[in-house]
């Protein structure tokens, strides 16, 4: 276990009242039907983990920009090896595609993305992240759910204690299953009696489909489309919020980069702008949200999009429309005072806390439009500049 090598007397004369909440703690895994031989192989020499601590409260002033994130997310390497396990596991990913009808080129883009190809799947003992962060700090109610999860793991003997590893949030495997959702899609695809996903390919990859498939991913679909939109386009309506059908949006303009055709016009679909106005736009469709169930991160989904498409066509390339890297990205102290400054004038409730949201976004979207400046709902210094002058 990850620097788990104190007696349970020790970690308790280490820190007493972490000690108290590992003894309390097991009412409620009795309850759950957690045997008190497991409970006590879990917590064997269990102390707190403080790096796991600084991690959870982590608060970056400066973060990537998409383009960055993309670039490193969606990297020449990462596209070479994802085609040669696409090779390499073909038969597996054919047979899940077949069962599932979940894209075997995403399958392999969320394996790329979460530990690229199992090359780095954490190496921290889960039951003692989740257990500082059930104790203490402000992730506590996540910690003590998750917790609570990874101990019916151990309880089936799916994995021991010793293999239990993963990152400091307990992201698990291959494709990085927090317990909650291993329990409820994780599968035996190897037919060997355990759901492995640390150790089974198969396991890991027939678990991941069977979330997605869970998810409403829809067969023969992709995920989206990059567009170009017309002159005079209504900016307000680029929201995930707003769903038409591929040829309503042709109708109003719309167009596929390269002069391609929608396969499927019948689809439906919403324009998204993740750097902006001056940014690439796309078109994303129901795939595009089911890969959001398993990251709900705009930037996440695009990523595996755009890697499954890159994996399946070495022909494909990158996005038509250049990023816009001329504009820098809001630090968070910035996306701060711009939320202050949005609640200030009545377009945004709650706590101000640096996170652009779906919320955030609407906040911007409805000032600009107020302001007759480009509705595109991307928050920018710019925009922040303006607020400022406006007060």
């Amino acid at each position: 276990m990850a620097g788990a090598v104190l007696s349970a007397s020790a970690a308790g004369a280490a820190d007493p009242a972490f000690q108290r909440f590992v003894e309390g703690f097991q009412s409620k895994a009795r309850k759950a039907g957690i045997s008190a031989s497991t409970y006590r192989r879990a917590f064997k020499g269990v102390v707190p983990d403080p790096e796991v601590l600084e991690k959870a409260a982590y608060q970056p002033e400066f973060t990537k920009p998409i383009w960055e994130y993309l670039a490193s997310a969606v990297s020449e390497s990462r596209i070479v090896n994802g085609r040669k396990k696409l090779a390499q596991h073909s038969r597996l990913l054919a047979d899940l595609q077949a069962r599932t009808g979940v894209d075997k080129h995403v399958l392999v883009a969320i394996w790329g993305m979460e530990t690229s190809y199992g090359s780095y799947m954490g190496k921290r003992y889960v039951i003692r992240s989740l257990a500082t962060l059930a104790y203490s700090g402000e992730r506590q109610r996540f910690g003590r759910t998750q917790l609570l999860a990874a101990l019916k793991i151990l309880q089936r003997g799916d994995i021991t204690p010793a293999r239990m590893k993963g990152s400091w949030a307990g992201a698990m495997g291959h494709t990085q299953f927090i317990p909650t959702t291993y329990l409820r899609y994780a599968v035996d695809h190897d037919g060997d009696g355990r759901r492995d996903v640390w150790n089974s390919v198969a396991d890991a990859l027939a678990s991941t489909a069977n979330y997605l498939k869970a998810s409403k991913w829809r067969a023969g679909e992709t995920w989206g489309y990059e567009v170009m939109l017309p002159r005079g386009f209504d900016y307000a309506s680029a929201s995930r919020k707003t769903v038409k059908t591929l040829a309503e949006w042709q109708a109003l303009g719309v167009k596929r980069v390269k002069g391609k055709k929608f396969p499927r016009p019948g689809d439906r679909a919403s324009i998204i702008l993740p750097a902006g106005a001056r940014g690439p736009a796309f078109a994303v469709i129901n795939n595009f949200r089911s890969i959001l169930r398993y990251n709900n991160a705009t930037a996440y989904a695009l990523a595996v999009g755009h890697l499954a498409d890159r994996i399946r066509d070495p022909g494909f390339g990158g996005f038509v429309t250049p990023w816009p890297k001329a504009y820098r990205p809001l630090s968070r102290s910035q996306r701060v005072a711009l939320q202050e400054l949005l609640q200030e004038k009545g377009f945004l409730k709650g706590k101000a806390d640096g996170v652009i949201g779906s919320g955030t976004r609407a906040a911007v979207r409805a000032y600009q439009k107020s302001a007759g400046l480009t509705p595109d709902g991307y928050a920018s210094v710019k925009l922040l500049e303006h607020l400022q002058r406006n007060r």
